[in-house]
């Protein structure tokens, strides 16, 4: 044998999950370990986004649509999904390549490449899971500003 296999679930680390308005503004943001399934990071994530406030009417408290890779491809995920009024446009495995959504998805890898520019969060220095979050918090503080700032300068 050459080593352990790269495959394998017991893989140390962390990863950032989040999700991101159209534009690339983080609105809500969670941690988990890199051994841990994606699907159960999905629900406290949408639980998490705050209220978008709209120009007529009432502050909208949940997106239209969410468009996520077939990573998230489960019926229990599109059902949740539905019943909060979400449409779930996720890649279903093995029908669906995730290339389709790459129109709507740059949009989170843009986003979390701006994360990974942060120092802190390229590498995780802290060995608390709470001090990570805040630099995790702090570095989509700033992405917003920075969107803020390329708004107003325009």
């Amino acid at each position: 044998m050459t080593g352990p296999n790269p495959t394998d679930r017991g893989k140390l680390g962390s990863k950032i999950h989040l999700i991101c308005d159209r534009n690339g503004l983080p609105l809500s943001l969670g941690i988990s370990g890199a051994n841990m399934h994606d699907t159960q990071a999905l629900e406290p994530l949408v639980r998490g986004i705050p209220p978008i406030r709209s120009r007529r009417g009432p502050r909208r408290r949940k997106p239209a649509k969410l468009h996520a890779d077939n990573g998230y491809d489960y019926d229990r995920l599109r059902r949740w999904l539905r019943e909060r009024g979400i449409c779930p446009r996720i890649a279903r495995k093995g029908i669906e390549s995730s290339q389709r959504l790459g129109r709507h998805r740059w949009v989170v890898e843009r986003t979390v490449s701006w994360l990974a520019g942060c120092r802190r969060l390229h590498r995780r220095y802290e060995r608390n899971a709470d001090h990570f979050i805040a630099f995790v918090g702090i570095a989509a503080a700033l992405i917003g500003y920075r969107r803020l700032e390329a708004l107003l300068t325009a």
